[in-house]
């Protein structure tokens, strides 16, 4: 036997793949792992989608605003009338909620934003509320105050 040839045997004992065993213990981890990881990218996604009512409600409290300043009054009447903000249920703009102003007089408002479609499952934030005087709210899925964890403000 020439050296060349020992020398072959040897590398190719040990170019082996991985066992059965070694793969499922890593699929097993990567299992654990994503199991962990998918619910907290989860609740990301719809902590992010929050800024979605959010900014819905600042567009329509500005127009209101603007109404108000101009025709001392929040309701559509006046010379210049307040379409922008028409007082009617509406979609927010990327679709995550439904805008409503459950209270809109002469002198205040409240827009409240709800969430809709794949943003109801954020049990934390389920009603958002901004009134006449700036005064945020929020309200999780049994009824309690969670204005600081939807708003970051109170």
């Amino acid at each position: 036997m020439s050296a060349t040839a020992g020398i072959t045997r040897v590398a190719t004992r040990n170019l082996r793949g991985f066992t059965l065993v070694e793969l499922m213990v890593t699929v097993a981890i990567v299992g654990i792992l994503a199991s962990i990881a998918w619910p907290s990218y989860q609740q990301s996604v719809m902590h992010g989608r929050r800024t979605d009512a959010i900014q819905s409600i600042t567009y329509y409290r500005q127009a209101l605003e603007r109404c108000y300043s101009q025709n001392f009054t929040y309701l559509n009447a006046g010379a210049t009338p307040c379409t922008a903000a028409p007082g009617v249920a509406t979609v927010s703009t990327n679709g995550f909620y439904t805008i409503t102003f459950p209270t809109l007089a002469a002198t205040q408002y409240t827009i409240q934003a709800v969430p809709i479609g794949p943003q109801v499952n954020d049990l934390q934030c389920q009603v958002m509320t901004v009134n006449q005087s700036g005064q945020t709210g929020a309200t999780n899925s049994v009824g309690g105050n969670t204005t600081v964890a939807c708003w970051g403000t109170n």
